[in-house]
């Protein structure tokens, strides 16, 4: 078994090396102005997007479990969940414009210059930010690595800075759940964001699969955006609702397994657009049939999202079921 400590370790190196990665193949791309190598760039910053989510939903459970050892302190914690907030929202803008970036290419085959420019300052701030983060994680139980001892928190010039931008995560939580009329307001976002979302993947699902054959394929992915959109809505909303409750959240296996499907439909989206796939649905006509391989990806992508719906429905009835002897977090 795996606990959160674990899982969190495991799973941060990611977003922090993956997004040095994507910044420098995002470089590399203007030597010649090579669009395909700028094309990987984006496609790797919007993986990294994804897996920013359960680095940081599992950073809350690491806390539960460490934060009663010897030489562990809060204040080095409080500093790094700051971080790991103001660092979270950076990457999930530089997700939203590589996706935007990804459709961009599909409508004209190149990037918007305002995408370029916004591109290129977003990702060198987001990677000092996540290399940041990594050094706060490291600075929990790691003096060696600060380079002092004791537990008050020391910046340095830059870090101060920074430091001033960075939510306090306790001021933050109780911010989103201060209000009933707020906390109402995004839970009817995320269900208009879920809705536009499976309204449009949906209807595409079911036309590869073979159903409403009369349709041409073309002009309903046309409509992709409005799920974009639906998207970008359940992400930030998703986002708040965690950071409001993230307690409540971080040890139920619903939240978790929904979770892992949200992880399985990011793969069955970058398997999709493979050539190989994509190409030959694309041009799908009234009355002619998808390949095999594209009805698969289709009826994976409307059982994984069947998934979200449920396992999201029954979040409140499998609160505190990642709980073992009541202090060990497993699962």
């Amino acid at each position: 078994m795996i606990d959160f400590a674990h899982l969190h370790l495991l799973l941060n190196h990611f977003p922090i090396i993956g997004s040095i990665i994507g910044l420098a193949i995002f470089l590399a791309s203007f030597v010649g102005k090579n669009e395909d190598v700028r094309r990987v760039s984006l496609i790797i910053f919007a993986v990294m997007a994804l897996l920013t989510l359960p680095t940081f939903f599992s950073g809350v459970g690491a806390r539960a479990m460490i934060i009663r050892e010897p030489g562990v302190s809060d204040a080095f914690i409080t500093r790094h969940e700051g971080s790991a907030i103001l660092s979270l929202w950076f990457m999930v803008v530089i997700g939203a414009l590589s996706v935007i970036g990804l459709w961009q290419y599909y409508v004209s085959s190149r990037l918007a210059r305002w995408n370029v420019t916004a591109l290129l300052l977003f990702s060198f701030l987001t990677v000092g930010l996540m290399v940041r983060t990594g050094n706060t994680g490291g600075d929990i139980r790691h003096s060696e690595i600060r380079g002092y001892q004791g537990t008050i928190v020391k910046e340095g010039v830059v870090g101060s800075v920074v430091h001033a931008f960075e939510p306090v995560p306790a001021k933050f939580t109780h911010l989103m759940i201060a209000n009933k009329y707020w906390w109402a307001f995004m839970m009817d976002l995320h269900f208009i964001g879920l809705a536009l979302i499976i309204g449009m993947v949906g209807i595409i699902d079911l036309r590869i699969m073979g159903f409403f054959k009369v349709l041409p394929v073309a002009p309903l992915h046309a409509f992709l955006p409005w799920a974009m959109i639906g998207l970008g809505i359940n992400i930030v909303t998703g986002l708040l609702a965690f950071i409001g409750m993230p307690s409540y959240y971080t040890f139920d296996i619903a939240f978790w397994t929904k979770m892992a499907a949200l992880m399985l439909l990011g793969l069955n989206v970058v398997i999709f657009y493979l050539p190989s796939i994509f190409g030959r649905v694309e041009q799908l006509g009234p009355g002619e049939d998808a390949p095999m391989s594209a009805k698969f990806v289709a009826v994976t992508s409307l059982i994984l999202w069947f998934a979200v719906i449920t396992f999201g429905r029954y979040i409140q009835a499998y609160m505190d079921t990642i709980f073992s002897n009541g202090t060990n977090l497993e699962f």
